[in-house]
C-alpha cells in the first residue's frame, strides 16, 4: 500500500463559487473535459469560501447531474459531499441517479467523494445542527454502511460499483473510515508524513480485517510547484486535484499539469 500500478490523473475542482453565469461554470466544465483531464470536481458548499462572501454561488448536486449529462467522458464528483446535509438513504440514490445519467456504453461516471463537513456558516445558513468535528464523524461512520447498503437495494442498481472517496487526515476515526470504505483517500498530507498516514490505514484495516492495498492516495494542487507535485507522486500519490473559481479559469495551467500527468504515465 498505496496503489502505484494505476494512472496518475488530475482532477479539476470547479469551485461553485464567483461565477457570472451557471453557463460560465458549463462552459468551463466542457473546457476541461476536451483538454483531456480525468475528474471534474465541485464541493459541497452553499456559500462561497473565500472572496466576496455574498458573492454568487451555485448548489453542487444539482450542477453535478447537469455536468453529467453534458459531458461524456470525463468522472464527475464533489470534493467533497457534506454528509450532514442530505439523508444517507438519499445520498446513496441520488448517487445512484447520477451514475445513470453519466452513463456512457453502459457505464457510469459518478465518484462518491464524502465527508463529515466543517464550514460552519453553511450549516446556520441552512438549518442544520452544527456539533463538533467527532459528532460530524460518528454521523459520517453511520452513514456510510447504509449508503453501501442502499446501492445493493435500489432499483435499478448502479451501474458499477461506484467508487468512494473519503477526505481528511485524522487518524482516530477519519483514517478507520478511509480504512473500511474507501477506494480513494483524499490525504491532504505531504510526502513526510504519507508513510505514517499509510500505517494508520494499513494498522485500521487489519483491525477490522479489512483489505486497503487498492486505494488510490489523492492531494492537491494548489500552491505547489513541480518539484512539489514529484515528491508526492514519489510518497504514493496518484490522484491529484486542482482547484479553479470564478469566469476566469487558467487553462494554461490546467494544460501545464496535464504534460505533467501525462509525463508520469
Amino acid at each position: 500500500m498505496p496503489l502505484l500500478d494505476t494512472p496518475v490523473r488530475l482532477g479539476v475542482q470547479i469551485q461553485p463559487q464567483h461565477h457570472s453565469s451557471y453557463s460560465a461554470m458549463r462552459d468551463a466544465a466542457q473546457r476541461c473535459e476536451d483538454m483531456g483531464v480525468d475528474i471534474l470536481f465541485n464541493w459541497d458548499h452553499f456559500v462561497p469560501l473565500t472572496g466576496d462572501p455574498d458573492g454568487t454561488h451555485f448548489e453542487a448536486w444539482t450542477v453535478l447531474a447537469a455536468w453529467a449529462e453534458q459531458t461524456e467522458r470525463i468522472e464527475l464528483g464533489t470534493l467533497v459531499n457534506c454528509n450532514a446535509y442530505r439523508n444517507a438513504d438519499l445520498q446513496a440514490d441520488m448517487a445512484r441517479t447520477i451514475d445513470h445519467i453519466s452513463a456512457r456504453d453502459g457505464e457510469g461516471r459518478f465518484l462518491f467523494a464524502t465527508g463529515s463537513g466543517w464550514f460552519e456558516r453553511d450549516f446556520d445558513e441552512y438549518g442544520y445542527e452544527f456539533g463538533t468535528a467527532g459528532s460530524r464523524l460518528d454521523a459520517l461512520a453511520d452513514a456510510l454502511p447504509r449508503i453501501e447498503a442502499r446501492w445493493e437495494v435500489l432499483n435499478p442498481a448502479p451501474t458499477r460499483r461506484i467508487p468512494v472517496m473519503i477526505g481528511g487526515a485524522g487518524e482516530k476515526k477519519t483514517l478507520r473510515l478511509v480504512a473500511r470504505h474507501a477506494d480513494i483517500w483524499h490525504s491532504f498530507a505531504g510526502p513526510d508524513t504519507l508513510p505514517h498516514k499509510l500505517d494508520v490505514i494499513s494498522r485500521w484495516a487489519d483491525t477490522d480485517g479489512n483489505d486497503a492495498s487498492r486505494l488510490v492516495i489523492s492531494n492537491e494542487l494548489r500552491g505547489k510547484g513541480v518539484e512539489e507535485a514529484d515528491a508526492l507522486y514519489d510518497a504514493g500519490v496518484r490522484l491529484f486535484t486542482l482547484g479553479v473559481s470564478g469566469d476566469d479559469v487558467d487553462l494554461d495551467a490546467i494544460q501545464r499539469w496535464l504534460d505533467w500527468r501525462d509525463s508520469k504515465n
